[in-house]
């Protein structure tokens, strides 16, 4: 019930911009990031209990806080601590690796097969990056492998490894292809400018960045996942989510909402919004159908109407703009001075030498890392804001709205294997949401209409 794009959106970029290595071709909405955060285990099947109200069943179970039994809890507690390991090593081996790249003096070997074969940027860019996407990724393999190894062993995913291996290739090519754009731009503006590539590099990222976030849903997501009108697939559904769009006050016409075979690769309930302008969506997976009542998903989707209509994708860019500019004008300035300290002794003619890449995308990307827990701190933000929507929008068109998001909630985290008692640490560093414990909270205590008030975002 996360919205991927606003996770993306304020933190999309630095590191995906600069060579789309961080832009993953998964469709992730998760409450954590995505180094660690993995889709869920099984619940039980409860498609009979889909109905227009909570059904018996579901009401006997009053949520008033979330919990888990023992054993449960103590499975959760486990892969809490593998989550917040694989947070802390995943990145600092990544720094290792570029590190590694620039003590092997691979940039210079990949630069001067380039050279050897085009005097054109253009060209040599189109041999280059490649090898350099390549060989990173291939360096990144035992810990991609190590994660999903995690996620079928706590029964999280259901994906074979004949079909990891097909998403992995997939990935690659989508990223070779980003790669080839991104790095072509960058070393153009650098020759023609050195002292103000920074600039004008993030000038153009910004068109770039709202480009990505276009035609992901439109040529990326597909990749890797099926999508079918939402109205085909669940009449009823649409119907009900309809009316909650229609109290809302808003136009989301049925054909921008989709229904995704999640099912054949995870277990995990979800939705997300996605897109911008044309491409916008709303996108609920087959297992969140399957596994949850119509209340609880109308609950959901409220959530993700609630970036739809706060208009978290634009602020995100904007984030992402002032961020950004300010990113790349360090890296400006500590890649001149970090290659005139080690430039030679890397085979590294200077900033605007393709083999200086590996350089900027270290300095880069431990701004990135020394960043995660701010761009949390606002994607957190985000989150709770469209919980808040959800309870606004449903309240008066779902009987009881705060026990049936707490219910969805306490779902959601039963499915996901979220530990109820996180630290304050692991809050800070891997959280992109709230926790499940507090947003029960809310969801159960939330309620300005009981002196006669009325909502924030909702009149």
């Amino acid at each position: 019930m996360e919205p991927e794009p606003v996770k993306r959106t304020i933190a999309i970029v630095v590191a995906a911009l600069l060579l789309a290595l961080a832009l993953g071709p998964s469709s992730t909405c998760a409450r954590q990031s995505r180094a660690g955060e993995p889709p869920p285990s099984k619940a039980p099947d409860r498609n009979n209990l889909r109905a227009a109200s909570p059904a018996p069943e579901q009401a006997e179970r009053l949520v008033t806080a979330y919990t888990l039994p023992p054993t449960l809890y103590e499975k959760t507690q486990h892969l809490e601590r593998v989550r917040l390991a694989y947070f802390i090593t995943a990145p600092l081996y990544g720094l290792m690796v570029l590190w590694l790249f620039l003590r092997w003096k691979l940039g210079p070997k990949y630069r001067d097969w380039a050279e050897g074969g085009s005097a054109k940027l253009l060209l040599q860019v189109l041999v280059f990056a490649p090898l350099f996407v390549l060989t990173l990724d291939i360096f990144e393999v035992p810990f991609d492998v190590f994660e999903h190894w995690e996620l079928r062993n706590y029964g999280l995913s259901v994906e074979g490894w004949a079909s990891w291996t097909l998403d992995w290739l997939k990935g690659e090519f989508v990223d070779v292809i980003l790669a080839f754009i991104i790095v072509a731009i960058l070393y153009a503006v650098i020759r023609k400018s050195p002292r103000l590539w920074w600039f004008w590099f993030w000038l153009a990222s910004l068109p770039l960045a709202v480009l990505l976030i276009f035609v992901q849903p439109l040529v990326i997501d597909p990749l890797f996942h099926s999508f079918e009108p939402l109205g085909r697939k669940d009449p009823a559904l649409t119907q009900a989510l309809e009316r909650m769009v229609e109290r809302a006050g808003q136009s989301i016409p049925p054909e921008r909402m989709y229904w995704m075979n999640a099912s054949e690769k995870v277990n995990e309930l979800n939705a997300y919004v996605t897109g911008i302008g044309s491409s916008k969506r709303i996108v609920v997976w087959d297992t969140t159908i399957t596994k949850m009542t119509t209340p609880e998903i109308v609950a959901v989707v409220g959530h993700e109407m609630g970036h739809y209509v706060l208009n978290h994708i634009p602020k995100g860019l904007g984030i992402y703009s002032v961020g950004s500019l300010i990113v790349f004008y360090l890296g400006y300035r500590l890649i001149g001075w970090l290659l005139a300290w080690r430039g030679g002794a890397w085979g590294i003619r200077g900033t605007e030498d393709l083999a200086s890449l590996p350089t900027l995308l270290l300095i880069l990307s431990a701004f990135v890392l020394i960043l995660t827990p701010v761009t949390n701190l606002l994607s957190r933000h985000f989150e709770h804001q469209a919980d808040q929507y959800s309870l606004e929008v449903t309240h008066g068109l779902t009987p009881d709205s705060g026990q049936v998001a707490a219910q969805s909630f306490q779902l959601l985290g039963e499915v996901d294997l979220e530990y109820p008692d996180p630290s304050r640490l692991a809050v800070l560093l891997t959280y992109d949401h709230p926790p499940i414990r507090d947003r029960v909270r809310f969801a159960l205590t939330y309620n300005p209409w009981a002196h006669g008030g009325h909502g924030e975002f909702v009149q």
